[in-house]
C-alpha cells in the first residue's frame, strides 16, 4: 500500500484515477481549492481532500511529505498564453522543486498526445515544455500522453450528442481530422500499473507512454457516432479551416467555457493518432477499449450509477 497525492483529482479524469487507485489498496490524498469539488470523491475509502493551492510552492511542499508518489492530471483546454504557461509549465516547475526539496522521486504526469515544442497550438506547446521541465528533474518520472479522452461523464461525445438533439445540422470545422480515442477507465488503469511495485511498473520509470484506442475516426466520424447513440444523427457540413476559426472566434465570446476554441482547432491541424516512437498501453498489460464498443453504452444515459457510486455504496 502506498500513498499517492492526486493533483487534479476531482477532474474526470481524475474521479476514475482515485476510484481505481483506492480499489488497487493505495491511500490517496486530493488537494483542492474549494472541498466542495471534491465531493465527487471525498467518500472514497482511505481517500482524503485537503484545501489547498497546488499552484503554489509553499503549499506543495507542506503537502507532499509521507506521500510515496504523485500524480498530475491538472490542465486545461482553452485559455490564452499565460493561462497555457501557468497550468502547464509554471505547475510542472513548482511540482518538480517541491518533490526534490521533499525527497518523493515517483511522479506520474498526465500530458497529451500530440505534445510537441513546434505544434501547431499553445496547448501542444505548452505541454512539450511541461514534459520538457519533468525530465531535467531528477525524478522517477512517467509521462503518459492520451488521445482524447472518452467515457461516461466526459465533455466530449457526450457534447456532440447534446448539440445535435437541438441543431438540425452539425458545421463542423477540423471534420477531417483524424483522433484515437482512448477509454478513461484505460487512462486510469494506466496510472495505476505504473505506480505499482512489479516489473511492468518498474519499466515504467523513464518511459514515455502513448495512451490510444484501437480505433482511428475522423472527427466526423466520432460526432456521428455521438449523434447516432445519444440523440439523434444530424447531417456533418465540415468548414474550411478560415471559416472555421470564425466559428470558433464567435463561441469564444459567449459566456462560460467554450465549445470550441481557436487554439482547439489549430490543435487539430494535425492528426491526434499514436506516433509509433513510444510504448502503447500494451507495454502495461492494458489492452485498450474500443470506442466503438463503450460508446454506446453510455451516450443518451441519464442517472446511471457510475462505478464511483457504487464503491461508495459498498458494492464491488
Amino acid at each position: 500500500m502506498s500513498n499517492i497525492l492526486v493533483l487534479g483529482g476531482s477532474g474526470f479524469v481524475g474521479r476514475h484515477v482515485c476510484e481505481k487507485l483506492v480499489r488497487a489498496g493505495h491511500r490517496v490524498t486530493v488537494p483542492t481549492r474549494r472541498a466542495v469539488n471534491a465531493a465527487p470523491v471525498q467518500h472514497l475509502p482511505g481517500l482524503t481532500v485537503r484545501q489547498a493551492n497546488v499552484h503554489d510552492g509553499h503549499a506543495l511542499r507542506q503537502l507532499l511529505p509521507r506521500h510515496d508518489a504523485v500524480v498530475n492530471l491538472v490542465a486545461i483546454l482553452h485559455g490564452d498564453e499565460a493561462a497555457f504557461e501557468r497550468t502547464h509549465v509554471t505547475l510542472p516547475t513548482i511540482l518538480a522543486q517541491a518533490c526534490e526539496a521533499t525527497g518523493v522521486r515517483r511522479l506520474v504526469h498526465i500530458s497529451a498526445l500530440g505534445a510537441d515544442v513546434r505544434g501547431p497550438s499553445r496547448y501542444q506547446r505548452s505541454k512539450a515544455r511541461g514534459e520538457a521541465v519533468l525530465q531535467s528533474a531528477a525524478l522517477a518520472l512517467t509521462i503518459l500522453q492520451p488521445s482524447v479522452i472518452f467515457g461516461a461523464g466526459d465533455r466530449f461525445l457526450n457534447l456532440f450528442a447534446q448539440l445535435q438533439s437541438v441543431f438540425p445540422v452539425m458545421p463542423l470545422a477540423g471534420a477531417d481530422t483524424r483522433f484515437q480515442p482512448v477509454w478513461v477507465e484505460d487512462v486510469a488503469q494506466a496510472v495505476v500499473r505504473c505506480l505499482g511495485s512489479d516489473a511492468v511498473a518498474r519499466a515504467s520509470i523513464g518511459q514515455t507512454i502513448e495512451c490510444a484506442g484501437p480505433d482511428v475516426l475522423t472527427l466526423a466520424e466520432l460526432v456521428r457516432l455521438a449523434g447516432r447513440y445519444g440523440s439523434r444523427e444530424r447531417p456533418v457540413i465540415p468548414l474550411p479551416h478560415s471559416i472555421g476559426r470564425v466559428q470558433a472566434m464567435a463561441m469564444e465570446c459567449l459566456p462560460g467555457e467554450p465549445l470550441m476554441s481557436r487554439d482547439n482547432l489549430d490543435s487539430m491541424r494535425v492528426d491526434n493518432v499514436a506516433s509509433g516512437r513510444w510504448p502503447g498501453l500494451d507495454s502495461l498489460g492494458i489492452r485498450p477499449a474500443s470506442v466503438l464498443a463503450i460508446a454506446p453504452s453510455y451516450l443518451g444515459q441519464r442517472g446511471g450509477r457510475s462505478g464511483l457510486l457504487s464503491l461508495r455504496s459498498g458494492r464491488r
